[in-house]
């Protein structure tokens, strides 16, 4: 019998950035992380993922903190570990396609301030969004993976998956990363899918998805068999529901086998301790439902990730038409089919879902159209792998021309712009960056930090913009 090849499955921590973003919309503080840090840092994990996605965001608007202070703080603490983020392409962290000087900029300060790995995305798999991303991770040495946002539909074969990670090879990506946010991903298509992109590129492949559908470890299992190089999980006490796998578990499925991790589970205990009590206060304090923690088997019937499901949820409530919750789940797939059947994962998820809830609150479809499904409809977000439905584009947008250039093609060069409306707070480099994606948060946030700076009571400052919610 042939020697079994020792091959121990790599991991990525997710507690810092998508556990809780997952499951506590993101509210723990850089406090909260950091005593933690040289523990995690002993672990052995290929790296912690501890920015980008919605950190950002969450950071300046509610914790009034500086994202890129919390960056470096990490990346003191962290002396053996690569440190990851999410980045969403051409829309950086924010909700809009920036020119390409923002992106290169922003990449070369996630770079310059610690980030080792960029995990980039792009919400419809249209990879021209990524291109200005992976190059400017290129030019700074930093390792660009290209994550494609993992669907169902007609389009998405095995075939399609598999000329997209070649295609993503030859754009210069270090690795490829099935970004599977539904949880979608079944085991046994796992191992087809592992199969068929190993042998068909050479750089290598990690798996990210979610426990919300309630098949995630089975499908780790199978994708680790079938020659997965890296997979994301989460200490036990932010894992599962619509986070990722346990850590614990994942090092200890495969003890004593060839993916056999070497992790030691006493420290791993250790920070799992640390931790359950935070977790536990945010259940007390109702910041983590319940809910969130179950199966969500509607998951895999309408392909509807966990966090659109809440969203329409309290969009129907909002409303008073809660009882429409079963229509407006039979019409997101026909809203999707309309709109060339993109992944559902931010922003478009949110475009789907909310126009799938005025198709059916209004009685007729597309009688109420958002800003964002135009936009759609009109290219400004990029290509989709299928056609628009022609009769609901001309509804929506008339004769509006439709772009079929990159959308950031047609973006003026803002960083010199950006810096002139923000110079009376700059600080350091990155503000402008932080202003750039979020103008009224990040000034709000200025104003805050410029208060603490000078000892001024906040209260007698100017809180005319919310800037310092109760």
């Amino acid at each position: 019998m042939a020697d079994v090849v020792k091959k121990p499955i790599k991991i990525t921590e997710t507690i810092l950035r998508d556990a809780h973003q997952s499951l506590i919309a993101t509210r723990m503080t850089t406090e909260q992380m950091l005593p933690m840090v040289e523990k995690l840092d002993k672990v052995g994990y290929h790296s912690v993922e501890c920015w980008g996605g919605a950190t950002f965001d969450a950071s300046l608007r509610f914790l009034k903190e500086d994202p890129w202070e919390r960056l470096r703080k990490f990346r003191d603490g962290f002396k053996n570990t690569k440190l990851q983020m999410l980045f969403r392409g051409q829309n950086i962290l924010g909700y809009r396609p920036y020119a390409d000087d923002v992106v290169e900029y922003f990449v070369q300060k996630s770079i310059a301030n610690g980030i080792d790995i960029i995990r980039i995305f792009d919400c419809l798999n249209d990879l021209r969004n990524l291109q200005t991303a992976v190059k400017a991770a290129n030019k700074e040495k930093g390792h660009a993976q290209v994550a494609l946002s993992y669907t169902l539909g007609d389009a998405y074969t095995l075939d399609y998956w598999v000329e997209m990670a070649k295609k993503v090879e030859d754009m210069g990506a270090d690795s490829i990363c099935i970004k599977d946010m539904a949880g979608l991903l079944l085991p046994y298509t796992a191992t087809e899918l592992v199969t068929a992109l190993k042998e068909a590129v050479d750089i290598p492949i990690q798996l990210h998805t979610h426990y919300t559908s309630g098949v995630a470890s089975m499908t780790y299992l199978k994708a680790v068999e079938a020659g997965v190089d890296v997979i994301d999980t989460a200490m036990s006490p932010f894992a599962l529901g619509t986070s990722q796998p346990a850590t614990e578990v994942m090092v200890e499925t495969f003890k004593g086998t060839p993916y056999d991790t070497g992790f030691d589970q006493k420290l791993l205990a250790e920070i799992a301790d640390y931790f359950r009590p935070i977790r536990d206060e945010a259940l007390d304090s109702g910041l983590l439902n319940p809910k969130n923690l179950g199966v969500n088997i509607k998951t895999l019937l309408y392909q509807v990730p966990g966090g659109m499901l809440s969203n329409l949820t309290s969009q129907l409530k909002e409303q008073h038409a809660e009882d429409k919750f079963y229509d407006v789940l039979e019409e997101v797939p026909r809203v999707r089919k309309d709109l060339g059947e993109p992944p559902l994962v931010t922003p478009s998820s949110q475009i789907v879902g909310t126009q799938a809830v005025f198709n059916v609150i209004m009685g007729e479809r597309y009688k109420m159209v958002t800003k964002e499904t135009k936009d759609v409809l009109s290219g400004k977000y990029g290509v989709t792998v299928k056609p628009f439905d022609k009769e609901v584009q001309k509804k929506c947008i008339g004769d509006t021309e439709v772009i079929t250039c990159r959308p950031a093609d047609l973006i003026q060069p803002e960083l010199d712009t950006l810096r002139g409306e923000m110079a009376q707070w700059s600080e350091q480099e990155e503000d402008v960056l932080s202003y750039a994606l979020f103008p009224q948060v990040a000034t709000d946030f200025f104003k805050y930090r410029e208060a603490q700076q000078t000892k001024v009571d906040p209260k007698e400052a100017d809180t005319k913009n919310g800037a310092y919610p109760v």
